[in-house]
């Protein structure tokens, strides 16, 4: 073994790395007491892992002791002499076997722990996110959220395994090297130790520099993964396809590849000469100690053997003694990262289920709103600062967006939430299937409240078709039984022809078991909403809530998802919101919302007739629509062609 191990080279480095950063942050109250709770379940691995640990540290020590009196034993002689080596090489070779044997249990019980915690944690954390509202995931960035999963839960494990065992391993084999070098030649000891600071000093130093040049790699390549991501996606390979920018794109991420290139050659370098230097500094203290130990044993005042074995423990004191120094900042890294993780399960979800809470009749279709207010909630709610990137949350309290908002739909009518952007429609919505909860009023579905209400019984009364449906990258079959996870081939087959794709679908080579894509970008607008119609079929809820669903589809893939809807719609209570009015037509009674109110209600005809908000809507939209085009006086007309996205084969 060299004068120090690699191993615990690098545990140096990492902590005086992360040094600065952990000084910086205020841990909570009560951090320690949660990561006991978490490591409870564990405590028999943990007690096993610690005994094999000191036996481990207890073998380190003996084995150089050993050494030495191999070396007296030779330059002792005698009759004997040869019998003792033999028994004593016998025994250092029994002591390598059984530390073998401790090394793989150590790791075994390390790996059950960290992975039991790491399992434990992403469980939980991926679990909490899932409940939190809507609008944390609109403020929060997602890579941010992701490295929570990753990277800090990562950093909690290393509490239980590195770090947790680093630290009973270097104080039982200091205490121990210390004890045994100290009562074979205090005199050797103390002068190994002189070294010290001369170790440590400019580690720090190299250390801090090179813990500047890592915060850039990081940053580097976090853009560097930001520009893949956003170019690697359907829609921004779309973009640049589109504006024929490939040579530029090539070119921006070649200038940030080559700085990503020259800070590694720098880390690379600076981790090098901290490495050589440490172990340079090492090996002179080893070099001190022959030179001191070997005039002792030429004078008589110690053994030849002592002098080996001070040498060999010398090995054993450095490591320990140098990541004892940083161990501060090893455990307050692990605090810090289960900090981050409790930062995010600490936020409370915007939708949870009462204790008492009772399950909607079965086949329930009766809708009502009463006297609804509504507010989103501000960014201090509902989200962190870390997780946006910001100083500090905006604690300012947003704007009402509904304001007294009442009206009833009655089992299998379709009722029409119409009114300009901006005036609640699609928030209303989002209040019956619960993305949100009502801030005052109620909303009823089958005469119970949905805050009182199941979230089973409630997800499965309410189905929802939005203006972009999303589709999983996975199978068509796996999208569809997202609705219904025991649904039979036939179900589904029966949800497709429903829903007008049925041909589509057997006409893929792959059927059923054809993968969508991301965002299901294989298949058209109007191919997606009727894969979301079959979805919300198979389903089969009692009340149907479209929120644009054919905003943005040309007429004939509108007029295909339209024939879907009928088979949708028949029998069930409808909401449905809309932008082009020509849809509403047969409603049987239309909603008009500005600014958070119902400021209109009817049909069709009356509301034309009354001459409101709502006539001017139909109006202005049918004006606009049978008007011809104006190009502009100095340019030529553009060609606009508009394009079905075709399925792939």
């Amino acid at each position: 073994m060299g004068p120090m191990s690699s191993g615990s080279s690098w545990m140096m480095l990492r902590s005086i790395q992360n040094s600065e950063r952990v000084s910086k942050h205020q841990l909570s109250r009560g951090t320690t007491k949660r990561i006991l709770k978490f490591a409870r379940p564990y405590r028999r691995e943990i007690i096993v892992f610690l005994i094999t640990v000191v036996f481990a540290a207890g073998i380190g020590v003996a084995t150089p002791v050993l050494a030495g009196h191999v070396v007296n034993a030779i330059t002792a002689g005698g009759s004997d002499a040869a019998a003792t080596v033999i028994k004593l090489a016998f025994t250092i070779a029994g002591l390598a076997v059984i530390d073998a044997f401790l090394s793989l249990a150590q790791r075994w019980y390390s790996a059950r722990i960290g992975e039991g915690i790491i399992l434990d944690l992403r469980t939980r954390v991926y679990d909490h996110v899932q409940r939190m509202p809507l609008q944390f995931f609109t403020r929060t960035q997602t890579g941010a959220l992701v490295s929570r999963l990753n990277n800090d839960v990562t950093g909690a494990q290393r509490a239980f395994t590195s770090t947790l065992s680093g630290v009973v391993s270097n104080v039982i084999q200091l205490v121990l090297t210390a004890g045994v070098m100290f009562s074979l030649s205090w005199q050797i000891t103390v002068l190994s130790l002189v070294m010290l600071p001369v170790f440590i000093i400019p580690a720090r130093r190299v250390g801090k520099k090179l813990a500047e040049i890592t915060r850039e790699s990081y940053n580097l390549d976090a853009k560097m993964n930001a520009t893949m991501t956003e170019r690697f996606n359907v829609s921004g390979a779309l973009l640049v396809k589109l504006f024929g920018r490939p040579d530029t794109e090539a070119a921006h991420f070649g200038e940030r590849a080559q700085r990503v290139r020259d800070i590694g050659v720098q880390q690379a370098m600076f981790s090098r000469t901290f490495f050589v230097a440490m172990l340079l500094v090492a090996s002179l203290a080893q070099a001190l100690t022959y030179g001191l130990g070997g005039w002792l044993a030429v004078t008589g005042s110690v053994t030849a053997g002592t002098v080996v074995t001070l040498a060999l423990l010398l090995t054993r004191l450095y490591g320990p003694l140098t990541a004892l120094s940083n161990v501060r900042v090893d455990v307050m890294s692990a605090l810090v990262s289960f900090d981050r993780v409790f930062e995010v399960l600490d936020l409370k979800p915007g939708i949870e289920e009462k204790p008492d809470a009772v399950a909607i009749p079965a086949g329930s279709g009766r809708l009502e709103f009463r006297d609804v207010h509504f507010r989103y909630p501000s960014a201090d709610e509902v989200s962190l600062a870390t997780l946006e990137d910001v100083v500090a949350l905006d604690r300012t309290e947003n704007a009402p967006v509904l304001r007294g908002v009442d009206f009833t739909v009655e089992p299998g009518q379709l009722v029409a939430l119409v009114g300009p952007s901006g005036a609640g429609k699609s928030t209303t919505s989002m209040l019956v299937s619960r993305v949100y909860d009502v801030t005052e009023g109620a909303v009823r579905v089958g005469g119970v409240d949905v805050r009182d209400a199941t979230l089973d019984s409630l997800r499965d009364t309410i189905g929802v078709v939005t203006q972009d449906s999303h589709l999983f990258h996975e199978t068509i079959a796996e999208n569809l039984r997202y609705a219904r996870p025991d649904a039979t081939e036939a179900d589904m087959w029966e949800a497709l022809h429903g829903a007008q794709v049925a041909a589509l679908v057997r006409a893929l080579p792959d059927g059923l078991d054809t993968v969508v894509g991301e965002r299901g970008y294989r298949f058209s607008g109007g191919e997606k909403q009727r894969i979301a119609i079959a979805r919300l079929l198979l389903k089969h809820p009692s009340i149907v809530i479209l929120d644009e669903a054919t905003a943005h589809l040309d007429s004939e893939s509108e007029a295909a998802v339209q024939r879907a809807l009928s088979v949708a719609l028949k029998g069930r209570t409808a909401l449905v919101i809309a932008h082009r009015l020509s849809t509403v037509r047969d409603a049987d009674q239309i909603l008009v919302l500005d600014d958070g109110r119902i400021v209109e209600r009817g049909k069709h005809n009356e509301l034309v007739a009354a001459g409101g908000l709502y006539a001017e809507l139909y109006r202005t939209q049918f004006a606009v629509a049978d008007s011809p085009a104006q190009p502009f006086a100095d340019d030529p007309e553009p060609v606009i062609v508009t394009a079905a996205h075709p399925v792939e084969p």
